[in-house]
C-alpha cells in the first residue's frame, strides 16, 4: 500500500508527522509532499523527526520554500527530505494508493 499526505498548510506538521508514523507501523509505504504553507513543517522538530526516521519519503516544493522562506537553507534537510517541484506532488498523487490532503 502506497499511502501519500499532501501537507498544504503549516498547522497540520504535527498531524502528518503521526499519520506518516501510523501508515509506516501499519507497514505502507508512506510518503509526502510539503507545498503552499506546508513547506514550513520542515521547520517543526516533531516533523522532522518522522522526516528523518524515514529518509527521502519527504518531499517539499522549492517554489513555497523560496516564497514563504527566503532564506531558507536546505542543507541541514537534505539528507532526509527531497527539495523539488510540483512533479514531487502529482508524481505522488498518481501513484499512491490512497491520498489524504492536509
Amino acid at each position: 500500500m502506497l499511502f501519500g499526505v499532501i501537507v498544504t498548510d503549516q498547522c497540520h506538521a504535527a498531524q502528518a508527522a503521526a499519520l506518516l508514523a501510523a501508515a509506516a507501523a501499519r507497514g505502507w509505504d508512506a510518503r509526502c509532499f510539503l507545498t503552499d504553507s506546508g513547506v514550513l513543517a520542515l521547520l517543526d522538530d516533531g516533523f522532522m523527526t518522522q522526516a528523518r526516521a524515514r529518509p527521502k519519503t519527504v518531499a517539499a516544493c522549492k517554489h513555497s520554500l523560496d516564497h514563504l522562506a527566503p532564506g531558507f537553507d536546505p542543507a541541514p534537510v537534505a539528507d532526509a527530505v527531497v527539495i523539488g517541484g510540483q512533479f514531487q506532488g502529482a508524481r505522488l498523487a498518481q501513484s499512491a494508493d490512497a491520498v489524504l490532503v492536509l
